[in-house]
């Protein structure tokens, strides 16, 4: 990343998902996007999830493949819809079945769950941090009370790029703070 867009350190969303109870998540209805090395990792493990996942692993993923310089891989794909949801959205509960089958498993969902939808609504694209369209247009269910999107997302932020760049964000934080109260 070389660039941020400072919106992640205004904008605000309610930010804890799971116990939301007016979202119905919402966010998990259009799918996701996925490195193909991250389509690659959860088709490896296809056996395992399964189980949990109403279509064959056939149908767990869309078929065009972009490239997209900032994916592992250099390309991505989406996860499939159905029924108007990610085809990983748990239907008897709420939140991901990749994440929850892995924290069952006693595993690190990291192994497995997509980074877009982990960082959601941070996200990324062209070499900058950014928030995602539905944080900035407003249709966000849960956007405008809570925390900003860099709050929630600051361990995640960490966990894929690394203390160095999450010093450098909580920098930039404070100073858009300061800012903003003078």
């Amino acid at each position: 990343m070389h660039e941020v867009d400072a919106a992640i350190f205004t904008r605000h969303y309610y930010g804890h998902c799971l116990r939301c109870d007016f979202c119905g998540d919402a966010c998990c209805t259009h799918g996701v996007d996925v490195s193909v090395v991250e389509r690659d990792r959860i088709l490896a493990r296809a056996d395992e999830l399964a189980a949990l996942v109403a279509l064959p692993r056939e149908r767990w993923f869309v078929a065009a493949v972009t490239p997209d310089a900032d994916f592992p891989g250099g390309a991505a794909t989406r996860t499939a819809v159905v029924d108007g949801a990610c085809v990983f959205l748990r239907r008897d509960g709420r939140g991901c079945l990749i994440h929850g089958a892995l924290l069952a498993a006693g595993e690190d969902y990291h192994a497995l769950k997509p980074i877009v939808s982990t960082l959601f609504p941070v996200t990324f694209g062209g070499g900058a941090l950014l928030c995602s369209e539905e944080l900035y247009d407003g249709s966000l269910v849960c956007a405008g009370e809570g925390p900003t999107a860099y709050e929630m997302a600051r361990s995640e932020l960490a966990y894929y790029f690394g203390p160095e760049l999450v010093t450098e964000l909580d920098a930039h934080a404070r100073a858009i703070a300061t800012a903003s109260t003078t």
